[in-house]
């Protein structure tokens, strides 16, 4: 699966989107890549998954179980452990920081995969590799279908991306004057009331 065919999954399912967009790194875009619409038609999940789970087996081999964080990653997680044949499990905020709750433990120096939706700075991933870490998983490799950073995240161990894009992000105080005066839409999950 090449960059255009996972862009036109994207755009069949609505979640290409355009506009003035505040994201959950808190920087803003003009483009949106909103991962549930994709991944809500199972058939698209199961496509664009399997084609990731290649692309991590072709790079670190066999790992032993899958952890996302929450929100974003819940589905793609899941999906990365159904095509790897691994446990999946997620981490969520409580109080703002990720933990592991509903009773999910990770057995002490399993080979994780840390599984992602969308990558932009790579704050979320790094958070739950942390976590990871401190209940004794040995992360091998993390993986998101869109790295919006284009490889310039660092997260810590190899970051494996079904496609990498440059889409540039802006600083609340240095948007570029298509974005000035026009108000942000917050599609994300981060940060909610």
């Amino acid at each position: 699966m090449d960059r255009e065919d996972v862009l036109e999954l994207f755009r069949e399912a609505g979640a290409l989107l355009e506009g003035h967009f505040l994201l959950s790194s808190g920087l803003h875009s003009t483009m949106y890549l909103q991962c549930a619409r994709v991944l809500m038609d199972a058939r698209r999940a199961e496509k664009l998954c399997g084609a990731l789970a290649d692309k991590v087996r072709a790079t670190v081999g066999e790992v032993d179980m899958v952890v996302s964080p929450a929100m974003g990653g819940v589905i793609v997680g899941y999906e990365m452990g159904r095509q790897l044949g691994v446990p999946a499990i997620f981490t969520e905020r409580v109080d703002g920081e990720f933990t592991l709750r509903r009773g999910f433990e990770i057995p002490e120096g399993a080979r994780i995969l840390m599984a992602e939706d969308i990558v932009t700075t790579g704050l979320s991933s790094r958070e739950c590799i942390e976590v990871i870490r401190k209940y004794g998983g040995n992360v091998t490799v993390a993986s998101c279908l869109i790295d919006r950073s284009n490889g310039a995240a660092d997260v810590g161990v190899p970051l494996v991306s079904l496609v990498g894009l440059d889409i540039p992000t802006y600083e609340a105080d240095k948007l570029p004057p298509e974005l000035e005066g026009t108000e942000a839409v917050k599609p994300g999950s981060r940060g909610l009331k």
